[in-house]
């Protein structure tokens, strides 16, 4: 992983003392709320329901062993014992006490770690695939690319104060697992007849209030100039992107007003100026960046296929849990595991001091000494061999985090919804475990295979729920909680949003609703059909007619 050198270090505690100062101002009566409102959205910092929130970067989800421990010590000493993944790949605090926040800051400085651009107007944490470096399908490891987009969109002072946050995903291999269709811009690498290696570049996607799939408007664009045309893309927002209604404010409102033809356009002539000039990449500063992510010290192993088949026949648990939670490596005898932060009773993407440092433990032993956090909200050990599967498994279990519904429907991406966030419409949480104790039955799980189920508690869509199969968005009724469910949605590469199904339903409902589709599926389906291609081949109506006939 990337390593700070002096300047970066320096750069990250010089942060934490000016936030240091402010804050104090801040408290001294010496800024008012709106000057220091600024200052801390530059910090990471949230004022949510009951307690500021924090969001820690944790670059393209990549964390260490040390990293890890030092999260699972905030969570104890400044926190209520526990951290939440977010969407992004970052670490959430919900209960920092404000004038505690530097000091947190400037501890997680000694790890090379900072808050800076977790919020506000600017260059968000740039995501990726939770396997980039290990999966078989990949072309290129997407992480030195993040790594250089980070770098070049760290304090750039050009797009400090951009009309709305702004968000890169980027993709390197065969399947999209970084979703990078509903980014406001999605690089996927590609090469072309040559084998030469460069991106096709998607602009204009996001969900919230108005969700939009991302346009394609370079189909090849060389890496060398990665960066020139970004400062090209992200100059034309900025000149033209609105800053009158901040619910217009985003790119994917320009690039659809415009027509993406037009922002292509503009792009291309913007680019003109910028092409070959500073920021255009060479082979010496992407070898400098691309050193951190070199393989680390594989053993020469042989795929451990007839071992492992008789260790399924003798445990049925664990034969289900490698099935949905263990994937293939690039390495012979080696394999990635998904630790699953959604048992039920857990807010997803929640976990504890205790389980941080069993984690940190477990890393070490089993993968490297380091994580990725999934915009799943579970973390994955992307180096295990594939030997010590049976002991990890049986270490995670007693840890919690052998639940085996990796991509199946108790598999939930859900936002912290009423219970923390003051934007929130509805609760979210309580909906989610309401839904996995409905679908306890493991067995039934399987043999509906993969669902996405996405809960959002306001339109905001922090829990993606325009893009799961089945998403569900927290509405209000005249000052009570509802939730309107959505079909269809996708966020990989048949990217779509989901329809509408019909009114909204009260909490209580829910389950009952979720499982009337579910029934849908299970009589229409065909073989080894997944939910998303039966909703794609017979529609909504049959779903809507299910639900809805009961309650006239």
């Amino acid at each position: 992983m990337y390593v700070y050198d002096e300047y970066d270090q320096r750069i990250v505690e010089d942060r934490v003392k000016q936030f240091r100062d402010q804050t104090r101002r801040y408290l001294a009566g010496e800024l008012t709320g709106e000057e220091f409102r600024p200052l801390r959205l530059q910090n990471g910092l949230y004022i949510q329901r009951y307690a500021p929130m924090l969001r820690i970067a944790v670059p393209y989800g990549l964390l260490s062993s040390k990293q890890l421990r030092k999260l699972a010590q905030i969570a104890r000493d400044y926190d209520k014992g526990y951290a939440h993944i977010s969407t992004r790949q970052n670490v959430q605090f919900n209960w920092p006490d404000l004038e505690d926040v530097p000091d947190i800051l400037a501890e997680l400085a000694t790890v090379q770690m900072h808050a800076i651009q977790t919020s506000g107007n600017c260059i968000r944490n740039t995501t990726t695939d939770q396997f980039a470096g290990v999966a078989r399908d990949e072309l290129v490891d997407p992480r030195p690319w993040c790594e250089i987009i980070r770098q070049w969109s760290t304090f750039h002072p050009e797009f400090a104060h951009l009309p709305r946050k702004f968000k890169i995903a980027v993709n390197g291999a065969v399947s999209d697992r970084a979703a990078i269709e509903v980014h406001d811009i999605g690089l996927e690498a590609v090469k072309n007849a040559a084998g030469e290696l460069g991106f096709r570049v998607s602009v204009g996607g996001g969900l919230g209030r108005t969700p939009v799939v991302g346009s394609f408007i370079n189909e090849f664009l060389p890496w060398q100039h990665l960066l020139s045309y970004l400062d090209a893309i992200l100059r034309v927002y900025n000149r033209y992107g609105r800053r009158d209604n901040k619910f217009k404010a985003r790119i994917k409102i320009l690039v659809k007003a415009l027509t993406p033809e037009v922002f292509a356009e503009k792009v291309e002539a913007e680019f003109v100026h910028l092409k070959d000039g500073p920021t255009t990449l060479t082979e010496a500063e992407v070898e400098r960046v691309a050193k951190h992510f070199i393989d680390p010290n594989y053993e020469s192993l042989e795929d451990q296929d007839e071992a492992l088949a008789r260790l399924d026949a003798e445990h049925p648990g664990f034969a289900r849990w490698r099935a949905r939670n263990v994937v293939l490596h690039k390495k012979p005898g080696y394999a990635a595991v998904t630790l699953s932060l959604k048992p039920t009773g857990t807010a997803p993407g929640d976990v504890t001091d205790k389980q941080l440092d069993a984690i940190a433990d477990l890393a070490d032993r089993y993968s490297f000494g380091e994580v990725r956090n999934s915009h799943n909200q579970n973390i994955i050990l992307a180096d295990v061999r594939q030997r010590d599967l049976f002991a990890l498994w049986g270490e995670l279990r007693e840890l919690g985090f052998a639940t085996p519904n990796i991509g199946l429907l108790t598999d939930i991406i859900c936002c912290p919804g009423g219970d923390f966030c003051s934007l929130a419409n509805a609760k979210s949480i309580p909906i989610a475990e309401a839904i996995q104790r409905r679908f306890d039955d493991l067995d039934y799980l399987f043999d509906l295979g993969e669902i996405d189920l996405n809960i959002s508690g306001c339109m905001n869509a922090c829990g993606h729920h325009h893009v799961g199969h089945i998403g569900i968005l927290g509405v209000d009724k005249k000052g009570e909680e509802f939730y309107q469910v959505s079909l269809g949605g996708s966020a990989s590469r048949d990217a779509s949003l989901g329809q509408i199904l019909g009114p909204s339903f009260a909490q209580d409902a829910m389950p009952d609703v979720i499982e009337k589709i579910i029934n849908v599926y299970v009589e229409k389906r065909a073989e080894d059909e997944r939910f998303i291609d039966t909703f794609r081949r017979i529609g909504i109506d049959p779903f809507k007619e299910r639900v809805y006939a009961a309650n006239h």
